[in-house]
């Protein structure tokens, strides 16, 4: 369903001879910090506005931490959408928090800042968590103005971003975390970061990578090792080399899936980059039936599709007894929305061949 293309060895190979003459293998070496620099400068934010992540989970959970600190008694909740992928979740439940799940507007498949203004478990919530869907950006403004009236830390969960993040109101003071896994346009193979306008709280989330270092050897609060290895910033630059190429060439994939449901009749359906991260092709059925017989006819083609984030986190058995609000919007579409095949080398003919197979699917 997803074929990855990274950086090839021979655009590894002069960073990894750079690994081989420093020694210097993790712990904010001269690759991770040069990819730091670089990510910034992609991203049109300020030099020092982000720190690399061993993954986007570490990354979510460094941002927790430095954001809105461990769980608490008193506020033991993590507000987050039902509708996301397992990260959200786990991140928020290693910080020592239980989730709380809220309903997505229909509109964005986001959470609402101003909706949750209201939030009759507010006294009890230690972090919100809103969560980018398919990279879709979030708007700083509308929740600064949440975490001023309600005095709650807010952390963005970015993880598809990266490639719709610069420009807009989506980079500020609040931190986006990014992932940077294998199944993401750009990718590392593993790994992830944090972006943030705040100094301080940049400082802060280096340290809560760190063990709790920064500028000393002594461990100055709640942290974990989420630091990147220079092994995957070698990588990460490499594919910051190629990145207008392979940019281009995703978009080109989506070029050819738009001419393609055009001839299928099914462009409304088909929800790609604009819209959403370069990291996605999606279909969105008419309904659970057209889904169901979507996903079948794929299946009988040796054709993969995926429901990204599942049918809601409260319907994975794990989460199944987490306190939620009424998820009627969440009910209503998650099983509506399957990932299609992505590749920067998708040909015009599969491309073809996975639509009609979908034409087909909804003519039955």
């Amino acid at each position: 369903m997803l074929r990855p293309q990274l950086p090839r060895v021979d655009a590894l190979l002069p960073y990894l001879r750079r690994i081989d003459a420093s020694r210097v293998y993790s712990n904010q070496g001269p690759l991770s910090l040069e990819f730091e620099r670089r990510i910034a400068a992609e991203l049109r934010i300020p030099p020092g506005s982000f720190v690399s992540a061993a993954s986007g989970t570490a990354a979510l959970e460094a941002a927790i931490l430095a954001t809105a600190g461990a769980a608490s008694p008193q506020r033991p909740l993590a507000l987050i959408p039902a509708f996301t992928f397992i990260a959200t979740a786990a991140a928020v439940e290693r910080c020592g928090y239980t989730p709380y799940l809220v309903d997505a507007h229909p509109a964005t498949w986001a959470i609402d800042a101003e909706a949750l203004q209201q939030h009759p478990k507010l006294d009890e919530v230690g972090v919100v968590v809103p969560v980018a869907p398919f990279g879709r950006p979030l708007n700083q403004q509308a929740w600064r103005a949440f975490r001023d009236r309600t005095s709650i830390p807010v952390v963005f969960d970015g993880a598809a971003s990266f490639d719709v993040s610069s420009g807009g109101d989506f980079l500020g003071e609040i931190p986006l975390a990014l992932s940077f896994n294998a199944t993401k346009a750009f990718a590392t193979g593993e790994g992830g970061g944090i972006a943030s306008t705040d100094a301080e709280c940049i400082a802060r989330v280096r340290r809560a990578s760190n063990f709790g270092f920064f500028q000393t050897r002594e461990c100055r609060s709640e942290s974990l090792n989420g630091k990147m290895s220079e092994y995957h910033a070698a990588v990460g630059l490499a594919e910051l080399d190629g990145w207008v190429e392979k940019r281009a060439a995703l978009q080109s994939v989506v070029t050819r899936y738009r001419d393609a449901a055009a001839v299928e009749g099914i462009s409304e359906q088909i929800v790609a980059h604009p819209d959403v991260s370069l990291s996605y092709v999606l279909f969105s059925a008419l309904h659970n039936q057209e889904a169901a017989d979507v996903e079948a006819a794929l299946q009988r083609e040796a054709i993969g599709s995926r429901r990204w984030y599942g049918f809601g986190l409260h319907n994975e058995p794990h989460y199944r007894n987490v306190e939620h609000d009424d998820l009627i919007v969440t009910d209503s579409f998650a099983a509506r929305v399957l990932g299609i095949p992505l590749a920067p080398d998708l040909g015009e003919r599969a491309v073809a061949r996975i639509l009609a197979t979908i034409g087909r699917a909804r003519s039955t």
